[in-house]
């Protein structure tokens, strides 16, 4: 139904739109917040360069991988290397703090807002934060959560306990084989709780949580609402970025608002609701807070 015509909003509309997201987040009766990549990047979990050569070193010179993001992909030859591999990636991305108080400031702009946070980020950052459980839907899994390989049931496990034991037992880029996850039900390897193929498990939680989401748009469809759209790019654009243009265009009291460094642009058919903030999303939450 858009347009292809794109507005972008240049730096020098910088100041102006600071204060024009202000304004929305003061005025909106609910905040919906989409949340991508883009705002884990800028709490400082970065999937390469020194990040990826601190905790990574050992896997790089070996199969010459090149960041965090393709090791995941790498078809290594043992379970054994391949949870060496995982349980590093889970730790240092789901279990530590974010180098950046990007998620902890976020909060402290809307936790007396009507807010709902909907995301594909997997992890856990939100929570960390002290975002209410009950206002997240993680829409492609969490890196704290295990399924059946074969999906032979609907049920997810946390690794934490797991994944810890992992980290401090690995030698040599291996687990002991008696740490191997194994499906309770069907014997067959467990595997990450993310959204790669029809495979992919959502389980109560996981529907119990869209159920909320929905029931949140349907109680506020009509009313001054800001869709606070940040860090996604083009990916899995049906997930947040396209329902978030549909409801402002629906909704002549919606603003919609994208926090994007480098991608941060609206359909010409929805320019007059919309902010655009082509800068990094913790320096535009802390200018807003000032």
């Amino acid at each position: 139904m858009f347009s292809k015509i794109w507005t972008k909003k240049s730096t020098a509309d910088y100041s102006h739109n600071i204060r024009r997201l202000k304004e929305a987040i003061d005025g909106a009766d609910a905040i919906v917040i989409g949340a991508g990549a883009g705002l884990s990047a800028s709490a400082g979990f970065i999937y390469s360069g020194e990040r990826f050569e601190r905790y990574f070193a050992d896997f790089k010179e070996k199969y010459h991988i090149r960041d965090m993001y393709s090791g995941g992909f790498y078809p290594y030859s043992t379970l054994e290397e391949y949870w060496a591999w995982w349980s590093r990636h889970i730790y240092y991305n789901r279990y530590v703090d974010a180098p950046k108080p990007v998620y902890s400031a976020l909060y402290e702009l809307v936790k007396d807002r009507d807010y709902f946070v909907l995301t594909t980020n997997v992890d856990h950052q939100f929570q960390k934060a002290g975002f209410d459980k009950k206002r997240l839907f993680y829409t492609q899994g969490d890196y704290g959560l295990w399924q059946c390989s074969k999906a032979c049931h609907q049920k997810t496990y946390d690794n934490e306990e797991a994944v810890r034991q992992m980290i401090s037992e690995q030698k040599d880029m291996k687990i002991p084989s008696e740490l191997i996850p194994k499906c309770p039900v069907c014997g067959a390897p467990m595997t990450m709780n993310l959204r790669q193929d029809d495979s992919f498990v959502q389980d109560e939680g996981w529907y119990a949580a869209a159920e909320r989401y929905n029931d949140f748009i349907r109680r506020h469809k009509g009313l001054h609402i800001l869709f606070l759209e940040l860090g996604v790019g083009g990916n899995t654009p049906v997930i947040i970025k396209y329902p978030f243009w549909q409801m402002t265009a629906e909704n002549p009291k919606a603003v919609y608002a994208c926090v994007n460094y480098g991608e941060a642009i609206c359909p010409q058919d929805i320019e007059k609701q919309s902010i655009c903030l082509n800068e990094d999303i913790g320096k535009v939450i802390c200018d807003v807070m000032q």
